[in-house]
């Protein structure tokens, strides 16, 4: 059995390596010329860790490559050939809505590849509005009998993208025969060897379940960012809040973060794609309550920037601002929605200079905020600082030393917008500590 897969982005270049890893070979296509040109050549356009070392591997070993022809593509793939479709979704300019450009193209491209051959199944990663795999599978009839359709969504978290691909807590699978089911229980033989479960089921189910853990869990984010507002209303303590609320099973301690919210490339366009699907089916009334989760994420990085004027004396004109952190989380390069960026543009908007630091995001973000300038390091950003933000959990920043720290700026203010660092250690020092939800 070859494997195919159709977009090399974050998700296409992790399924790629990881299939080649369980022993296939594996072919990665996309239209961009340049980013297979990269690849091929053993270089990873982003930032995760263990994929590049893992891509270097698979290709030497002569399981893995690339090319951005389809002929060539549907040549070397031949009969019986599975093939993973992992292009992008992006939220519509203007909408809620979920753009299906890429999905369609990619499936609309690759069928008539494969129209001409044996039996295909062409797999659908990507996430995408409940009701699409239907209307792909009943265009692909159209375009090529031999091929079928099926659903397998990913749960890949950036910064744990390799192992979840190969230690997967549960897999997924959308079909409509037992030949598909059969080719997919033979794709992820290995893993269910490790009883990995899986569950096999109808297309739109499968469908929504990533759009149903992601919503579940932006729920559960803005749930405890909500009790930190009334936390800082009544001079209660949200980080003792959530501690007490995780010792119940029925709740855990997982997601249950308060901070600056969720961002990123997922979570916000998923939850606004799915409230913009349950529009279209008439049932718009069952995801309302997710347009004030989506409120609640926002109104978190408002607070933040009302929490840095406080701090600078109720003004942020002329005042030297330190941001550690670009990503919109950490172990990833990914500045996407990103609520640390969000917040430092805000607060150079009101005539601050900001300086930014990130381990791995500060080229991306210097790309795309080109008016905040950069620093090379942590203590190179606090340099004379007014105040410093804290705003991507990387344990770099936990590791810093406070009273080190203290000699490079001006004034001795933090605002922990993680509630990740030592507020103890950090006051000891002698800075004024500000936290999210916290007196």
């Amino acid at each position: 059995m070859r494997i195919t897969v159709i977009g090399t982005g974050y998700l296409g270049v992790t399924h790629a390596a990881c299939m080649a890893a369980l022993g296939f070979e594996v072919m990665g296509l996309d239209v961009d010329v340049e980013k297979v040109a990269a690849l091929a050549a053993g270089h990873v356009p982003f930032y995760e860790p263990g994929l590049e070392d893992l891509l270097r591997e698979q290709i030497a070993a002569g399981r893995l490559s690339f090319t951005s022809d389809h002929a060539e593509l549907a040549a070397w793939a031949g009969e019986g050939a599975l093939h993973f479709v992992c292009v992008g979704t992006p939220q519509k300019k203007g909408e809620y809505a979920a753009d299906m450009t890429y999905v369609d193209a990619a499936f609309e491209t690759l069928a008539r590849s494969v129209a001409h051959q044996g039996r295909s199944l062409l797999i659908g990663k990507s996430t995408v509005p409940v009701g699409t795999a239907s209307r792909i599978a009943d265009r692909i009839a159209e375009l090529a009998p031999n091929a079928e359709v099926a659903w397998n969504p990913e749960f890949l978290r950036e910064g744990h993208a390799v192992h979840d691909t190969l230690h997967p807590d549960r897999l997924v699978v959308g079909v409509r025969s037992e030949q598909a089911e059969a080719d997919l229980r033979r794709v992820y033989a290995r893993l269910l060897a490790e009883n990995v479960p899986l569950v096999v089921t109808d297309f739109p189910t499968a469908e929504l379940v990533k759009v149903s853990a992601n919503s579940f869990l932006a729920v559960k984010i803005s749930f405890i960012n909500a009790m930190a507002e009334v936390c800082e209303a009544a001079g209660a303590d949200v980080m003792q809040l959530a501690e007490a609320l995780s010792h119940d099973p029925r709740i855990g301690h997982r997601f249950l973060v308060p901070g600056l919210g969720f961002g990123g490339g997922c979570l916000p366009k998923d939850i606004r794609a799915f409230m913009a699907r349950a529009g279209e089916l008439g049932v718009d009334q069952a995801l309302a309550f997710l347009k004030e989760v989506d409120a609640i994420n926002m109104r978190r990085r408002v607070r933040t920037v009302d929490l840095a004027r406080e701090q600078c004396d109720g003004s942020l004109l002329g005042k030297r601002v330190a941001v550690w952190g670009a990503a919109f989380k950490p172990e990833s390069d990914d500045i996407r929605d990103s609520p640390a960026l969000n917040v430092a543009a805000s607060i150079n908007l009101q005539g601050a200079q900001v300086t930014v630091y990130d381990p791995k995001a500060t080229d991306n973000a210097r790309k795309m905020y080109p008016t905040l300038s950069y620093a090379d390091s942590a203590m190179e950003a606090a340099d004379q600082a007014d105040v410093i933000l804290h705003l991507t959990e990387w344990q770099e920043f936990r590791d810093l030393d406070p009273v080190a720290v203290r000699t490079q700026v001006r004034q001795t203010r933090i605002i922990d917008g993680r509630n990740a660092l030592d507020a103890t250690a950090w006051r000891s020092a002698g800075w004024t500590y500000r936290a999210l939800g916290r007196p």
